[in-house]
């Protein structure tokens, strides 16, 4: 039903690409207030992180502040960290503000009562518009600095700030955190990963969680705020921008220090801002920039950390079941992911290689497996012998034996090894990050460690082109689990080269775990 206001009647709304739907409504608020166009995205508005090295402490010019609220009453909130290229010497600090402010910062230093350089950051205005009877309309700040030039294997200390507001002050040293660089050559260190989090008990149990696991970078599959609760990528979902208010301070307790490495789920389309929907993360998240063309596809990059290649994939762009974005970039995410891994496998020192996205490869729960994935992907993953595939999409965790030309190439058990350059790809389910949760068919039960039911075939589906759906019985689904949960996974180098691959409930007992040993 249209508002009053603005809006797309839903018989016209379910017809339409993001594209389109973004086009008709640029045209109907062509006299109203909006930050994000499509011209402002191509001409770079929300493109990068301004800022100096941390070994610069000269300022560039500052933001101009919109706002007349005095900078001492503004006190940041929802830190959270992200790589840039290189994340031995690039980090990425990113923060909100509830109202504008002049001339924002970074401190850092060596240490906690060390913060001598100072770095400007650059500060991004988010409008959403309102609709009558429905939300007012909503202004939020984010704002980001980019820390380059800094040494390997160090861990450095900063706070963030803006005119009226010091880190360093004795008021607010309880703000300073901390973070560490990757190691200039590979060391063991561990990494997890979930997606579908959202704001609930649920969700900061699991990042409590994470904490323990004292992770060197966080992987989030996509699906991440919920601020969008239909996820359909229409103007006609129902949207509340200042959800993504509350996830960020859920949050802040571990992405202050852990990088929080993020794609992009069917949710994170916020058909609002951008012909793609991407206007919103653009705004809230800096993120590694490896030359893809779009630039503004923010859930697509990659990055190398001690031996471990990751690469982060951006799977409305091929999404058979939910297609507002199916196609946006032309097929050139399909063509930079087949360079992408090959420069990867080609490189020194990386072991292995993992991919995570949002829509599931292979899933027998609710939203089934994503024929789209598994046309446009899957040739490519095996092509370049990809060692772990991590999805969300489905609320629940879910693991397949391995997987070789779509049929299980070998079975692993719980507690097993594989070999990927001859069994095939295991392909994890981790969407237990905190939002409501799903099921399996009807009769299939489910099987972890300490509960393992014997092992037996599963009739479920796989979407096809059209938004159909094709019935297929498998054999592949090996653990199945529906309470909340995420993946940590330790990464060795050396002789013997393994990632060790646990998932674990939020109350962080071991619901599975498996080894990943390429040429055994």
């Amino acid at each position: 039903m249209e508002t009053p206001d603005v809006g797309i009647p839903e018989h016209l709304a379910a017809r339409m690409s993001m594209a389109e739907q973004y086009e008709y409504l640029r045209t109907k608020l062509s006299r109203r207030r909006t930050l994000v166009t499509a011209g402002a995205v191509a001409g770079g508005l929300l493109t990068g992180c301004a800022g100096r090295s941390a070994t610069d402490s000269k300022s560039a010019t500052p933001t101009p502040a919109t706002s007349k609220v005095p900078g001492a009453v503004v006190t940041p909130f929802g830190r959270h960290l992200a790589f840039g290229t290189d994340p031995k010497t690039e980090m990425r600090i990113s923060w909100q503000v509830p109202f504008a402010v002049r001339k924002p910062y970074v401190r850092v230093g060596s240490r906690p009562d060390d913060l001598t350089h100072r770095i400007t950051a650059e500060m991004r205005a988010l409008h959403t518009p309102g609709l009558t009877g429905v939300r007012p309309a909503v202004e939020q700040y984010y704002v980001h600095a980019a820390l380059d030039d800094l040494r390997p294997g160090t861990t450095y200390y900063y706070g963030v700030g803006h005119e009226g507001f010091d880190p360093a002050a004795q008021a607010h040293r309880s703000t300073i955190g901390s973070f560490r660089t990757a190691p200039a050559s590979p060391e063991k260190f561990v990494f997890t990963a979930f997606g579908d989090q959202g704001v609930s008990n649920a969700a900061a149990a699991n990042d409590q969680v994470v904490l323990r696991e004292n992770p060197a970078f966080h992987l989030h599959a996509g699906d991440i705020c919920y601020a969008d609760t239909n996820g359909q990528g229409r103007t006609s979902d129902g949207y509340d921008p200042t959800y993504w208010d509350l996830f960020l301070k859920q949050n802040e307790g571990v992405s202050r220090s852990v990088p929080w490495m993020v794609t992009t789920g069917n949710h994170d389309m916020e058909a609002w801002y951008s012909p793609d929907g991407y206007g919103g993360q653009l705004a809230r998240w800096s993120l590694p920039d490896n030359g893809f063309d779009p630039p503004h596809a923010p859930g697509v990059y990659s990055f190398v950390y001690g031996n471990v290649g990751v690469v982060a994939l951006d799977a409305n762009d091929v999404s058979y079941e939910i297609t507002a974005n199916l196609g946006y970039t032309g097929g050139k995410q399909t063509k930079w992911l087949d360079r992408r891994l090959r420069e990867l496998r080609a490189a020194k020192g990386i072991d292995f290689v993992v991919v995570f996205f949002h829509h599931c490869a292979y899933s027998t729960s609710t939203h089934a497996s994503d024929g789209g994935v598994r046309a446009e992907w899957l040739p490519l993953f095996a092509k370049h012998q990809v060692d772990l595939v991590i999805n969300g999409h489905n609320h629940v965790y879910e693991r397949t034996d391995a997987i070789r030309k779509g049929a299980v190439g070998r079975a692993v058990p719980i507690g097993a090894s594989t070999d990927p350059t001859k069994d095939g790809i295991v392909y994890v389910t981790a969407g237990g990050g905190g939002r409501d949760l799903y099921g399996f068919p009807a009769g299939v039960k489910e099987s972890y460690e300490g509960h393992v039911t014997r092992h037996g075939t599963v009739d479920t589906m796989q979407w096809v082109k059209g938004r159909h759906t094709k019935a297929e019985t498998v054999e592949w689904s090996r653990v199945r689990y529906r309470g909340f949960s995420l993946l940590s996974v330790e990464a060795e180098s050396g002789s013997t080269p393994r990632l060790r691959v646990s998932a674990l409930d939020q109350n962080g007992r071991r619901i599975d775990h498996f080894e990943v040993r390429r040429g055994r």
